[in-house]
């Protein structure tokens, strides 16, 4: 098979589908992606043909984070109805002679139109729940906000929301690239496949057979890493440190933060990513080493507990790494995945971003220093990594492209 793989979004949401692409590629069939220029690295690092759509999402982190989650948010509607044309355009030229289209995050609308005008099989993927349920609310609406009985209508909701949101723009590039017709419903009938874990996130019962909980997509990249010799020095000079990183976050107070974190960790070994935000002007103690961006595979197996933001992808990790985490959540599905962790009692509750405090933090630390909660944290990650969510996902994608679900007419 020939098949497309089209995404937009950070780098948290193009590396699992990287990992697809080359799981694809391994299992004989031809396989390309388009994402964010600054988000390929990944997928090229492991031979899958990639090229960059237009659009720069770190510049819109960059500019909306210090204003906060609702301004991101909507930039990034912004930035998506800006570059509809072009990545539909970029699309259907990168779909043609293609047997199907894997359609992911902010340009999912797109892939699925242009299978639609293609006849094409068309396979979304999401690392964010969005099938509705009974057994959960929204990803993005804030935890206890939703009564139990109301879990499916938010989800509901919230989809009918991003349709809504990029309606206008994705109608009139259908009609200028695609002479197709205007869209006047959300598609919900198409395959769906989610590289979640069903050890953090038990499959809904009530979910139909076309949305597949995969497992985690993992890209194969810590047998390949060279860590640096700095790092390889810290790690040996001591017991196992904690890992403290935001990934793409912006707007944090990172004095504000270190200097919380410092006080909480009392002296405790640290390694510091400062991602996105970077560190500012902060001052880093002994006890820290700061460090680049490194593949979580390989280096949390190595840490003694994760601070980070909860993003899907990093709490997975964290997880598959048999470790307790603490998570700051700052948007979007984060707080989602602190309540997953904190069910499973490998996690405190999400502590608050917008005023991080050295005692909640030093209980946090607490928390995730019992030994139940690091053998829990262990056996849990034994779980995880049990499972095949690459050989799931590439056997359904194989199974969906046979069966040849194709977008009906609006």
């Amino acid at each position: 098979m020939k098949l497309l793989i089209l995404t937009y979004g950070t780098e948290g949401d193009t590396r699992p589908l990287a990992a697809l692409g080359h799981a694809l590629r391994e299992a004989g069939h031809a396989v390309s992606l388009l994402g964010d220029a600054g988000t390929l690295g990944v997928a090229r690092a492991l031979g899958v043909p990639a090229a960059a759509l237009a659009g720069d999402i770190r510049e819109i982190f960059t500019q909306g984070g210090a204003q906060g989650p609702g301004a991101t948010a909507k930039a990034l509607v912004a930035l998506t109805n800006a570059n509809t044309e072009a990545w539909m355009r970029q699309t259907l030229a990168a779909a043609e002679g293609c047997d199907a289209i894997l359609s992911s995050g902010l340009a999912g609308f797109v892939g699925l139109s242009v299978a639609e005008r293609l006849g094409l099989p068309a396979i979304g993927a999401s690392m964010i729940p969005l099938t509705p349920s009974r057994a959960f609310a929204s990803p993005f609406l804030p935890p206890g906000w939703v009564p139990a009985r109301l879990n499916r209508a938010s989800l509901v909701l919230t989809n009918q929301l991003f349709w809504l949101a990029f309606r206008r723009e994705l109608n009139r590039a259908r009609a200028t690239v695609l002479a197709l017709p205007p869209r006047r419903a959300l598609w919900t009938e198409h395959p769906m496949l989610y590289g979640i874990s069903p050890t953090l996130l038990p499959p809904p019962a009530d979910w139909p057979a076309q949305a597949v909980l995969c497992g985690q997509w993992v890209a194969p990249m810590a047998a390949q890493h060279t860590p640096a010799p700095a790092l390889l020095e810290f790690l040996a000079a001591g017991p196992p440190p904690v890992y403290v990183g935001f990934g793409s976050m912006t707007g944090i107070d990172m004095p504000a933060m270190l200097g919380a974190l410092g006080t909480a960790l009392g002296g405790r070994r640290t390694v510091f990513w400062p991602g996105w935000n970077g560190s500012g002007d902060a001052r880093l103690p002994p006890n820290l080493h700061c460090i680049d961006a490194t593949p979580h595979e390989w280096l949390f197996p190595r840490m003694a507990a994760v601070v980070h933001h909860g993003g899907s992808g990093t709490s997975h990790s964290a997880l598959r790494a048999g470790k307790p985490s603490i998570v700051i959540p700052f948007t979007g599905d984060q707080p989602f995945w602190a309540g997953q962790l904190h069910r499973l009692g490998v996690a405190p509750r999400a502590l608050s971003a917008k005023r991080v405090d050295a005692s909640v933090l030093a209980a946090a630390f607490a928390f995730v220093g019992q030994p139940g909660v690091v053998a829990r944290a262990a056996e849990l990650g034994q779980s995880l990594a049990s499972e095949d969510g690459l050989g799931t996902a590439v056997a359904t994608v194989e199974r969906l492209v046979a069966a040849g679900w194709v977008p009906p007419p609006a």
